[in-house]
């Protein structure tokens, strides 16, 4: 019988989706199991993307460009100058969700063995995309004792080697909830720029700050234009996860023109997925500012409640909407498995 590939074999299971099914199982037996281990909003998606939908009178369900539709790619560099970033249309490519954006990134600038640095806690599927890629990632811890600020640039530098090619950070961060400061920013653009390196930044959480610290895009940065690769997807902040439409941006037209080898082999971008995506810009301010004040109050309660649990401690998360918590527990994925299958046997008692 003919073996996997060592690739097949190397991929990780993802760490979110390994609950489902003691999640499934728990809820056959009529337990209600609230869903924290996957960044699926539950807040309504704009009712201008619903309608979108619901009122497509297409005769074809057609391939759209690969790069996606140039109207939603142009109305996309208004909605970036919001948040002074400036683009053009080129600049942006859509793709199946953020995801796509990340392994596309991955295939177009590394090379199998190369290296990227990426601080931990991070987003779990990185590993999956860098493994696609045939590339390595090299973490660099954060503490939730210190709010899970960056290390020093030494502790970067010690990983920095002949193979790296690049750092790659998520801001505001999935899962800590931590918000780069402008100093933290800085340093990465000087390593970046130092050893010429790209930087892979995940923004996909912009809209949820809730702090008065400034917003700083990898776009802000001066002197790496070339380096950067932006990741961007529509999932959060418009509740639009089954759509699967994100985006990858970069000023390098060398690094577009790869990704769009790897958008060509794929086709197109999801077409009913761009609609409602493109509807959802013109989505008025009091949706975004709903949104918005509904994760503050989320936010307030979650934090307050865990750290009034003896032995339990969380820090205040500056945006996304997520937090890392600190638990009496010696593994959290033991802990969590034994909640869905036995802790309500327990309980019933």
């Amino acid at each position: 019988m003919p073996t996997i590939s060592i690739r097949g074999t190397e991929m990780p299971a993802s760490p979110i989706r390994k609950l489902a099914p003691l999640a499934d199982a728990a809820k056959q037996r009529g337990i209600h199991v609230f869903h924290l281990n996957i960044g699926q909003p539950d807040l309504p998606t704009p009712q201008a993307a619903i309608d979108a939908i619901r009122n497509i009178d297409r005769k074809v369900l057609e391939y759209s460009p690969s790069a996606g539709y140039r109207s939603y790619r142009e109305k996309l560099v208004g909605y970036y100058e919001k948040f002074n970033i400036n683009l053009t249309a080129d600049d942006i490519i859509i793709t199946t969700g953020g995801s796509e954006a990340v392994l596309f990134s991955f295939m177009s600038c590394l090379n199998p063995g190369d290296e990227i640095i990426v601080p931990e806690p991070a987003y779990a599927n990185y590993m999956a995309f860098a493994i696609s890629a045939g590339a390595k990632i090299r973490t660099i811890a954060t503490t939730i004792e210190e709010g899970f600020s960056l290390p020093k640039v030494e502790k970067f530098e010690e990983l920095i080697n002949e193979r790296t090619k690049g750092i790659l950070i998520c801001n505001p961060n999935n899962p800590t909830g931590y918000l780069y400061t402008r100093r933290e920013m800085n340093q990465i653009r000087d390593l970046v720029k130092k050893y010429d390196l790209f930087l892979f930044s995940d923004e996909v959480y912009r809209e949820f700050i809730y702090t008065g610290s400034p917003y700083i895009s990898a776009c802000h940065l001066e002197g790496i234009e070339n380096n950067v690769v932006l990741i961007d997807s529509v999932s959060k902040r418009y509740s639009e996860c089954g759509i699967r439409i994100g985006a990858l941006i970069t000023k390098n037209k060398e690094v577009r023109d790869a990704v769009m080898k790897f958008c060509q082999a794929r086709l197109s971008p999801p077409l009913i997925g761009q609609i409602a995506a493109e509807a959802s810009l013109d989505a008025p301010e009091e949706y975004s500012r709903e949104t918005y004040d509904e994760y503050v109050e989320r936010r307030k309660c979650l934090i307050d409640g865990l750290n009034r649990i003896p032995g339990v401690y969380s820090p205040i998360p500056m945006g996304a909407f997520y937090t890392v918590a600190k638990l009496p527990v010696d593994d959290s994925d033991k802990f969590c498995a034994w909640c869905l299958s036995e802790w309500y046997f327990l309980s019933d008692r």
